[in-house]
């Protein structure tokens, strides 16, 4: 199995993971998070969608590989610390999620996966850390970004206030 092919099933996988805590999103232990488990899944797949967006759009010529210390850490490792970065506006939930909107956004981001099989090797996404990511690497981090919000859900279900 190719690893692009590989992460494409990772990230299916995750989507569904997603989808089976639909029906927990008013969740919350605030020793884990100040948010619920629905703000998790909405900004999990509020992310997803952009970057997907962000890709499909790139220029691939305009593509150029730059070092970057803090990819070359957390990407082998698939780990993002918690609580170091702040999520842009654009990506932050509502203060009403709805399961209709999480479903949506879950279906959005399965018409995403198609046509992120299809783009060059030399699409990107620039991400405000970790730099221009080409789309092996864009893989990687949707697959990073969802484990660790996926992670977050798992402790705030296992406290619970």
């Amino acid at each position: 199995m190719n690893s692009e092919f590989k992460r494409i099933h990772i990230l299916n996988q995750l989507l569904t993971t997603i989808e089976a805590y639909i029906p927990l999103k008013d969740k919350k232990a605030t020793s884990v998070s100040k948010a619920t488990v629905g703000w998790q899944l909405d900004h999990s797949l509020k992310v997803f969608n952009a970057v997907s967006d962000s890709i499909a759009n790139s220029d691939p010529k305009a593509y150029r590989h730059q070092f970057n210390f803090w990819r070359t850490v957390l990407f082998p490792i698939c780990y993002i610390p918690r609580g170091r970065a702040r999520a842009p506006k654009f990506v932050l939930p509502p203060e009403v999620i709805t399961s209709g909107d999480l479903k949506d956004q879950i279906t959005m981001a399965k018409r995403h996966i198609e046509i992120l099989k299809s783009l060059p090797k030399r699409a990107y996404f620039k991400h405000f850390v970790f730099g221009m990511l080409s789309k092996h690497q864009t893989l990687r981090f949707l697959e990073m970004h969802t484990k660790h919000h996926l992670k977050i859900v798992k402790d705030i279900l296992s406290v619970q206030d």
